[in-house]
């Protein structure tokens, strides 16, 4: 397999820049370390152990004979009882427990809530816009806000109360963060619905941080942010404008189509729907002015229908924003509500916030640089603002090729390895080539070649190769440099490691 890994540095500084290389090889040595023990001992173990930490909090005892240091979470060992310490809770580990140091450290750190940041003020914006422009009976806001529920919630909330079936592809280990088989990171804001609909709520919105394995790129990071809305109607009150309001109901027996639920009249529906578009129209003509362009969508979603995209005409672009629909009936019976029609929706404030501040980079809303966020404070929340690049510099661009057994491997286990030692310096993992060896392949030993072009700012050329099980070693070229072994250790594995650095 060869990838591409795209590396930026957001600082101006020459120092920093310069420092960020340093930095880079270093990672390059650990990454070729952490493949190493990842795809060796998965193979040997059906678990994969996490790292002792204070703050994250992960706790286990193991022993390790190796003199070198692996990168935590993904060294392996026996299994054995170990325990997720998160926002004070204990969470045994199992077999299908999968967080990992990074994304632990990440809990808590709520960037929606901190005054100035550009999530808060999309937060800010939506929620003044609600108190506004929606008012109760008694003169209070029609909807309540809930930011500070907390990301560990439990497989029937983020799955089963939605009506996500058992075998649905969202469900997989391969893309969600699990504390163990009942407790996971909620991967939507939408885990909530259930519970606040059943404490007797008819409108609110959800807003928190929600985590998914996923690609590597500048629009995709694990860690993310959403708002969910919910919206219930009596009979009366979503009839309440028309005459004659007793001879129109909720619910029928009807047949399931593709504009309503078999339980749904046509009338109830239609009038849920013209509520839910109105209402999200005039949201993102306040976020992004007026005269926007707006365009539905129709598409699916297991907890809605029918369900519908949003998108708006951007700068001469049609973006999509939001999801939505009408929600399934079976939940909201299930949760107490069974007098009521209604609708939801969820939007990633990161997306608007990249499309209304022309942020490039997702990785930007977890910077620490007060060039960053000073951009950011300003006396209103409704004060336009143009993200304003931090770095000069070009992106470093390294490739990377490895062998990996097809049995254990997914693409997110490496997108994990790669965030895990690389961190928040690498910008893209592009996958560019896959190749099966026609006398090698299935492998029991694993291979990796791990690969860094020289460019302009990285002139040296590391080249680590790592194997085990073959008599011979893949020969490794670079067309600039040749090579010379230079350093020779065997460690507690019976791995040899090679490091070959440019002659």
């Amino acid at each position: 397999m060869l990838l591409r890994i795209q590396h930026t540095c957001f600082s101006h500084s020459r120092g920093n820049y310069y420092s960020s290389k340093r930095l880079w090889r270093k990672v390059i040595r650990e990454f070729a370390m952490a493949m190493l023990w990842k795809f060796m001992r998965v193979a040997r173990y059906s678990k994969t152990a996490l790292p002792p930490k204070v703050r994250g909090i992960l706790v286990h005892s193991r022993h390790s004979s190796s003199s070198k240091s692996v990168p935590s979470d993904f060294a392996a060992s026996t299994p054995c009882s170990n325990t997720v310490e998160l926002l004070g809770k204990s969470y045994p580990q199992d077999d299908y427990s999968n967080v990992t140091e990074k994304i632990l450290s990440k809990v808590g750190k709520n960037l929606h809530n901190k005054k100035h940041h550009p999530l808060w003020l999309i937060k800010e914006q939506v929620k003044d816009h609600f108190y506004k422009q929606y008012i109760g009976r008694r003169g209070t806001p029609l909807f309540s806000v809930y930011d500070g529920l907390s990301p560990v919630v439990t497989v029937q909330q983020n799955f089963d109360s939605l009506l996500i079936p058992q075998n649905h592809a969202s469900r997989k280990k391969e893309d969600n963060y699990y504390l163990n088989r009942d407790h996971m990171l909620r991967a939507h804001t939408s885990a909530h619905q259930w519970d606040l609909i059943h404490s007797g709520l008819d409108a609110f919105l959800a807003v928190g941080d929600v985590y998914r394995r996923d690609t590597i790129d500048n629009t995709h990071y694990p860690v993310f942010h959403q708002m969910e809305g919910v919206r219930l109607f009596s009979c009366h009150e979503l009839f309440s404008n028309i005459k004659d309001v007793e001879s129109f109901q909720l619910f029928e027996q009807g047949h399931r189509t593709a504009h309503k639920q078999e339980c749904h009249t046509m009338e109830a529906v239609r009038l849920v729907e013209f509520n839910l578009k109105q209402v999200l129209t005039k949201l993102m003509t306040h976020i992004f002015g007026d005269g926007l362009q707006v365009r539905w969508v129709d598409c699916s979603f297991p907890f809605t229908h029918p369900s519908f995209e949003m998108e708006i005409n951007f700068q001469g672009e049609w973006l999509e924003v939001l999801g939505c629909g009408v929600m399934e009936q079976q939940l909201v019976n299930s949760a107490g509500a069974q007098d009521k029609i209604g609708w939801a929706f969820g939007l990633g404030l990161e997306r608007l916030a990249m499309i209304l501040y022309d942020i490039p980079d997702i990785r930007l809303f977890w910077s620490e640089d007060e060039r960053f966020l000073k951009q950011f404070i300003v006396p209103h929340i409704c004060q336009k603002i143009k993200f304003q690049p931090l770095s000069r510099y070009p992106p470093l661009i390294n490739d990377i090729s490895f062998w990996l057994p097809s049995e254990t491997y997914s693409k997110n286990d490496f997108y994990e390895l790669a965030r895990t030692i690389g961190g928040d310096l690498i910008e893209k993992v592009v996958l560019l080539d896959e190749f099966t060896h026609p006398k090698y392949f299935p492998v029991h030993g694993l291979r990796w070649i791990i690969v860094t072009q020289p460019d302009s700012v990285l002139t040296a050329c590391l080249k680590i190769i790592l194997y085990c099980g073959f008599e011979s070693i893949l020969l490794c070229h670079s067309h600039k440099f040749h090579v010379r072994l230079t350093k020779k250790i065997e460690n507690s594995e019976g791995l040899l490691l090679l490091h070959l650095l440019p002659a």
